[in-house]
């Protein structure tokens, strides 16, 4: 069952204590963080924080992750300055601090990171994933950015955007089968409401016994009972970025 007392949240989950590759930069009004790959390539791919912000180690590691296996990626802070979500925080307080954080209004970052990747980077191809908070703005994305080519939304909260499934770009879903803050019931009226209304490829996929943010918050070392779905979680995606863009 959801617990509607913490509409989102979600336990930070191992926080890997890694050391990034890449750099941080400025990008007009927006702080982001660029890894690349050693050789030279047309594609990128724009990473979207979950509600514990752009800093997250192990945000970091999935966009270095994506940087060797040949992409660009970039994961800036689209909470645009403002505080990100700390575990210490008090969950009675998290709708107030939601509220101007509104995963369907970072359009304004989304061009201003576009215009980047194609003019600073020469990136022709480019595409978007995110967890969480960040899977929800992929969902948004897709359904209105006409530049990026594809997206992997990883347990991003149905409910943001739950009345909408006419995608222009294919993309897939990445969920938790036991997530408390993400129902099974919401994942299959998604995949009945795509099914419905959706024109371009897409794929819902639920991974047995995982918890939500099994792909980034958990470390395989120490989760080996997890590490088949967490390694799985990660290959599909790539795989998924690989074919589309």
């Amino acid at each position: 069952m959801a617990n509607e007392s913490r509409p989102c949240p979600c336990d930070i989950g191992d926080r890997f204590d890694y050391e990034s590759r890449g750099q941080e930069l400025q990008v007009e009004h927006i702080k982001a963080y660029v890894c690349k790959p050693p050789a030279s390539t047309d594609k990128a791919v724009i990473v979207i924080h979950d509600i514990f912000g752009w800093q997250l180690p192990n945000t970091r590691y999935m966009a270095d992750m994506l940087a060797a296996h040949g992409y660009i990626a970039i994961c800036p802070d689209f909470f645009v300055g403002q505080e990100a979500w700390k575990p210490s925080n008090d969950w009675a307080t998290f709708n107030d601090w939601l509220k101007t954080r509104n995963a369907g209004k970072i359009d304004k970052e989304v061009d201003v990171i576009l215009k980047y990747l194609r003019e600073q980077c020469g990136a022709k191809k480019i595409g978007v994933i995110g967890f969480c908070w960040g899977g929800a703005a992929v969902q948004h994305l897709m359904l209105k950015n006409p530049h990026l080519k594809t997206g992997v939304s990883l347990y991003g909260v149905i409910k943001f955007f739950e009345d909408r499934s006419s995608l222009l770009h294919p993309t897939f879903f990445i969920f938790a089968e036991k997530d408390e803050y993400i129902p099974l019931e919401q994942v299959t009226l998604l995949e009945q409401k795509l099914k419905q209304n959706c024109k371009v490829d897409y794929e819902v996929k639920i991974y047995p016994g995982q918890t939500h943010g099994f792909v980034h918050r958990k470390k395989e070392d120490i989760n080996p009972q997890d590490k088949p779905y967490i390694e799985e979680g990660r290959k599909d995606m790539i795989n998924w970025l690989n074919k589309y863009l």
